[in-house]
């Protein structure tokens, strides 16, 4: 589902990912919803596995931990 993307993302991926728009992605990293980091206060950096982990939390599936990590 996710594998071609890099472990490493940029707030242009995680849109395509999710297909969201930019100020939907924006609110969802200001909110903490999707943990990531921010690099001198303007680029975003974001792991594929913060992606994932929000997609299963967020469609009801709460034991994250057993679920495969091969996207």
């Amino acid at each position: 589902m996710f594998s071609d993307y890099p472990d490493i993302l940029t707030v242009e991926e995680l849109c395509e990912m999710l297909t969201i728009g930019k100020n939907a992605a924006y609110t969802l990293l200001a909110s903490r919803q999707i943990k990531a980091a921010r690099i001198n206060n303007r680029i975003w950096k974001i792991p594929k596995i913060a992606v994932i982990e929000y997609v299963l939390t967020s469609s009801g599936l709460t034991n994250v931990e057993s679920f495969p990590t091969n996207f």
